[in-house]
């Protein structure tokens, strides 16, 4: 069994990011950049999956400019075993993604697709809805424990008030949880070897989709800054302190 894997390179989960100065969008000049948290449990899964016998290759994809190729590489060093790159400098959109990705479907034929939830750029959480549409495959979100046998995939996820299961016909499409695993430390030899592994890089034309954003961003600021918190030395105290700024 074949698993695509894709992938997003986002600014690092430890780095605190800085707005442009005309608040056009996130500063990314020398700010270290690393696999979106989501993508890099969802390729520790498909390695799990393979380590268990259920699946024979993983392929990785990602799309972005010419630096993120570099996320490509560390899923090799994860234990990946080919990577595809769609090269582009133009902002894509989760729906332009989702086409690409199943135009390399059709390419790829893969039973299934394990991708993040979301990433932490941009929260939207679209990507893996929108693929499912249009493969016409069964989908999973927000998995917390994945299974392969026979023909199918069991995903357990959170829903309000308990855990849910699902029963999925190959191929299908699961998105990852925080909860699904923890992903390994690359090795020094397989961060040397993933150096030296061919990535195979294409471009949107390659396949036929236009990616011209249908979205147009206004104005990108700051959070508001929030105020410190305070301690207090019991539980009375803070019940007064609630009743005094009207919270009780």
């Amino acid at each position: 069994m074949k698993i695509l894997v894709p992938i997003k390179q986002v600014i690092d989960a430890n780095v605190r990011p800085r707005v442009k100065a005309d608040g056009t969008g996130v500063d990314l000049s020398n700010v270290k950049l690393s696999i979106n948290p989501f993508c890099e449990i969802a390729v520790e899964e498909a390695l799990r999956l393979k380590e268990k016998g259920k699946a024979s290759e993983i392929v990785i994809v990602s799309i972005g400019p010419a630096k993120a190729q570099e996320a490509v590489r560390s899923a090799y060093s994860m234990g990946a075993d080919r990577g595809i790159f769609v090269e582009t400098d133009q902002r894509v959109e989760p729906l332009a993604v989702a086409k690409l990705l199943k135009a390399i479907i059709d390419q790829e034929q893969p039973s299934l697709v394990i991708l993040g939830k979301q990433a932490i750029d941009d929260d939207s959480n679209q990507t893996g809805q929108m693929l499912a549409g249009l493969t016409n495959w069964p989908q999973a979100t927000f998995a917390s424990k994945v299974e392969v046998d026979a023909g199918k995939v069991d995903v357990t996820r959170e829903v309000d008030g308990g855990l849910q299961t699902l029963s999925l016909t190959l191929p299908a499409i699961v998105t990852t949880d925080l909860r699904l695993n923890n992903p390994r430390y690359p090795t020094l030899p397989n961060i040397m070897k993933a150096k030296k592994k061919a990535i195979d890089v294409k471009k949107p034309e390659d396949f036929g989709v236009d990616i011209t954003p249908r979205l147009k961003v206004l104005k990108v600021t700051e959070p508001p800054a929030r105020k410190p918190g305070i301690k207090v030395a019991s539980a009375e105290d803070l019940v007064k302190d609630l009743k005094s700024v009207g919270a009780l």
